[in-house]
């Protein structure tokens, strides 16, 4: 059967009496949507090593923090306690090696009891902490006497024109400021 199209009167007549579906709900925000799952997830396997690295400083004190750095926390596939991971500046892995059950005492106040058995120390760069820069004695600025430079120019006098020669004479200059009476 050919069914035929409705006319404009009949359309409009149609359509005054039957209205579109209604507008759907917009969805939830996603931040409502997955508060119920974080929250799940961060009871389950806590806050891990950024949750240390925001308070390290308090877990560890002025000294340690300013020397180490919470990598990761690690757990083993089996259960049981997890591994944390610190990295450490240079030479003060002794120095923390020594301290290892204190700061497993102290990690383990801040995540609960038995969170953490093991420590695992990585020497390394501090990549969350700013170096002190190191101390340098002030180099002397001022233009060589004509006697130095003289027999710079004269110790040079053998080299080809060039960048290297220039080099070398800067360096000179810097060596002959530097040296003492």
């Amino acid at each position: 059967m050919i069914r035929t199209l409705p006319t404009p009167a009949e359309a409009a007549r149609i359509l005054a009496e039957h209205r579109t579906r209604p507008v759907r709900r917009p969805p939830p925000l996603a931040g409502r949507a997955l508060a119920s799952t974080l929250k799940a997830l961060d009871a389950k396997y806590g806050q891990g090593a950024e949750g240390l690295k925001a308070r390290w400083t308090e877990i560890v004190g002025k000294t340690l923090a300013r020397r180490t750095e919470p990598v990761r926390v690690s757990s083993p596939r089996g259960g049981g306690g997890a591994s944390l991971e610190i990295r450490v500046d240079g030479p003060a892995a002794t120095i923390i090696q020594h301290q290892a059950a204190d700061i497993l005492a102290r990690v383990n106040l801040f995540l609960g009891p038995s969170a953490v058995e093991r420590l695992r120390i990585v020497q390394g760069p501090l990549r969350g902490v700013p170096r002190p820069p190191s101390p340098r004695k002030p180099r002397a600025r001022g233009p060589l006497d004509a006697a130095k430079e003289q027999a710079l120019a004269e110790s040079l006098a053998d080299m080809p024109d060039g960048p290297l020669k220039n080099a070398l004479t800067r360096l000179g200059r810097e060596v002959l400021r530097g040296e003492r009476p």
